[in-house]
């Protein structure tokens, strides 16, 4: 997907600009936590890394039948992504069971952290899954920042316009000090607020310190109320 079908086209129309791929190892293990603007973003982040970046995806994806089922796991696993372990008692936990996995095998594993895409280009607090994944696995992490995938494809629409994304990889971030402390949520918040603080410095977003997902039923509650007012 990378070298033949995809790649080479979002390259050519695209033309991506990369800063700083050389601080992603190029062997072991690796957590790359980056912000999330668009659903395009895990499509420009790995493209200029000689490695696969894997990620996880609805497990449903990969059980599928027929035609309809055999292309959908094609693509999905031909782009990296693994599904999320079932045996987790929530989506999370299987998340997080399946990212451990990944980096067993010494490979990439791409995350974001915000865990929703940013409805309005801001960054929004980390979820501590990222902290937890770098603690028990003693994976360095690297921070991501892709910028202007929210041009090409904006939130709630599946095409926008043509802009040349940049993605910016950080230096590795080491958490060893905290080893055996994975279960202290007080440690899992410091781990993830300064993986979300390096990400800030790279990408130059807002910060917002609520979580997107509350951001967005927020702002879809202040939609509606300034509709009823319309309305009346």
């Amino acid at each position: 997907m990378k070298w033949i079908f995809i790649g080479p086209w979002l390259k050519l129309v695209f033309r991506p600009k990369i800063v700083g791929a050389d601080n992603v190892p190029t062997e072991g293990p690796a957590i790359l936590a980056s912000n999330h603007l668009s659903y395009a973003d895990w499509l420009f982040m790995p493209l200029y890394l000689p490695r696969m970046v894997r990620f996880v995806a609805k497990a449903e994806y990969f059980t599928g039948r027929g035609v309809k089922g055999w292309l959908q796991r094609t693509f999905f696993a031909g782009t990296g992504n693994v599904p999320i372990d079932r045996a987790g008692a929530s989506a999370a936990e299987g998340a997080i069971i399946s990212a451990r996995r990944v980096l067993h095998d010494g490979e990439l594993f791409g995350i974001y952290p915000e865990g929703t895409r940013s409805h309005d280009g801001k960054l929004y607090r980390g979820r501590t899954g990222v902290a937890r994944i770098a603690l028990t696995t003693g994976a360095p992490v690297i921070p991501i920042a892709v910028l202007k995938t929210d041009v090409i494809a904006p939130p709630g629409k599946k095409f926008g316009r043509l802009a040349r994304p940049v993605v910016i990889f950080g230096k590795p971030l080491d958490f060893s000090r905290y080893e055996g402390m994975e279960n202290d949520r007080f440690i899992l918040r410091a781990v993830t607020d300064e993986i979300m603080y390096e990400i800030l410095k790279l990408s130059g977003q807002d910060y917002v310190d609520i979580y997107a997902s509350e951001a967005k039923e927020r702002s879809k509650g202040e939609k509606g109320s300034d509709s009823g007012k319309r309305a009346a």
